[in-house]
């Protein structure tokens, strides 16, 4: 759906009236293209006390073919960088700001007390006005609750606050986030760092990444560019909007997808896997035979390696005017049936050992909304369910993550009324709607290979929406 206010204010008399009466003035969005490189544009490097990531900081830009540039307080980076392979620079001279650069990546590591903080203050003081539209910025720290001491967890939670704070005052389309690195997990963070600091990465801002220790072995794809190559990837509810986009993207990063829908949708569905060359299969998954006839069908397949839980419905009425078959039915599709189509994958074998399973939850489940308790109920215990599950899972290799999209222009939200429908696009600091590529840009970051050191992990798509945390 076209939202006609955005390409009124990336026009040239809309920019000025918008400017002159104080409206929102979102920019359009820079979007992931087959074949174009992991970042357009140099990287600006600043570290705080002894930054620990320098190094894999220093291989990972080589192997993007990254230009980098160093803030003043981080002479170590050029050495480093240097021994690298990677050209390098200085940034900025005599207290001037230097150019403007795409990408501020910070290496908060080895932030150990709460008075180390004025290294945060000067980078980003420096470098704030620096960054060009939409850009990316990337803090990297310690996950608090493995720290050391109570005043080195104190100062990496702290972290949150800021990269949140940064995402509302950066403007200009820019992503902000924040990745907790676990110790000995150093060497997880390339597929993670490929995705934020890409327009992949586009609807995604102010969002905390966990990544650990590999589950499973976990493996760089021999060609990055379709990551996904020989494996088989189901997506339930493939036939339209959020699902036939995550069946594209899959199928783009090298995939064979089976494309799930219910037998009503089979025209569409039909159409779906015919265009990307995938296989459709008609179920309704609510159904209590659904979850071993997916077995079989996994089974008879040779197994399946990625499982896209992003069949969904809504049956929106306050509670107390909700009839219980619609609170039962919502609940089934929406969580139930995803317990129990992961017990029968799972426990059967038919989602193979070093698997991916990608839920979608929804931010309704994260901030509660008006008439949909039945839906942010079951979009919440999606959350718990991934939570929950990934020490489970991670026994057999297998790691569970959920996307939580915010307002994504689809056929369900252009039925929205016009001005509820304006206020979930501008309610944002992007100030406008996602598209359902958006998400399925998440989710194949997370259906990687190389993604083995990210589990349990729930991020929003939303563009930092004023719902929720």
């Amino acid at each position: 759906m076209t939202d006609s206010y955005l390409d009124f204010a990336n026009s040239p008399v809309g920019a000025r009236l918008a400017g002159a009466l104080g409206l929102p003035k979102p920019l359009k969005l820079e979007r992931y293209k087959a074949g174009q490189p992991v970042i357009k544009g140099t990287v600006l490097v600043g570290g705080g006390k002894e930054p620990r990531l320098l190094e894999v900081l220093a291989s990972f830009f080589k192997s993007i073919g990254a230009q980098t540039v160093a803030h003043p307080q981080l002479p170590q980076w050029t050495p480093i960088a240097n021994k690298a392979g990677l050209m390098t620079g200085r940034w900025g001279s005599a207290g001037k700001p230097g150019e403007r650069v795409k990408a501020l990546v910070f290496d908060a590591t080895g932030l150990t007390d709460s008075t180390q903080s004025d290294a945060l203050y000067q980078f980003f003081h420096d470098a704030a006005r620096s960054v060009l539209p939409c850009g990316r910025v990337v803090i990297l720290g310690r996950p608090p609750e493995a720290c050391a001491s109570p005043r080195q967890a104190t100062i990496q939670r702290a972290l949150e606050g800021l990269s949140r704070s940064l995402a509302k005052e950066l403007k200009k389309a820019i992503g902000v986030q924040l990745v907790y690195v676990a110790e000995g997990a150093e060497d997880q963070l390339d597929s993670t760092l490929r995705f934020l600091l890409s327009p992949r990465s586009a609807y995604v801002s102010a969002q905390v990444i966990r990544i650990g220790k590999p589950v499973g072995a976990g493996a760089a794809p021999a060609n990055w560019a379709a990551p996904l190559a020989g494996k088989k990837v189901l997506v339930t509810g493939a036939s339209r909007g959020i699902g036939a986009s995550i069946a594209e993207v899959m199928a783009r990063e090298g995939a064979s997808v089976i494309c799930l829908d219910v037998p009503q949708a089979q025209e569409g569905l039909d159409a779906v896997a015919s265009k990307i060359g995938g296989k459709a299969i008609a179920l309704d998954i609510g159904a209590a035979e659904a979850p071993q006839a997916l077995v079989e069908a996994a089974q008879a397949d040779g197994g399946w390696d990625v499982i896209v839980h992003n069949a969904g419905i809504t049956r929106d009425k306050t509670i107390a005017n909700m009839k219980e078959h619609l609170w039962q039915m919502v609940v089934n599709v929406n969580l139930s049936t995803q317990e129990r189509i992961n017990d029968a994958l799972v426990e059967s074998g038919a989602l193979k050992d070093g698997g991916r399973i990608v839920c979608v939850s929804s931010i309704s489940g994260l901030a509660g909304n008006l008439g949909q308790t039945n839906y942010a109920f079951s979009k919440a215990g999606v959350v718990g369910m991934v939570q929950s599950h990934a020490p489970v899972y991670a026994a057999k290799g297998i790691t569970i993550n959920a996307v939580a999209p915010g307002f994504i222009e689809t056929a369900m939200t252009a039925a929205i009324p016009f001005a509820i429908r304006e206020a979930g696009r501008r309610m944002n600091s992007m100030s406008q709607g996602g598209l359902p590529v958006d998400v399925a840009e998440a989710i194949g970051w997370f259906a990687s290979p190389a993604s083995a050191g990210i589990t349990g992990n729930v991020v929003r798509v939303c563009g930092q929406s004023i719902m929720g945390a």
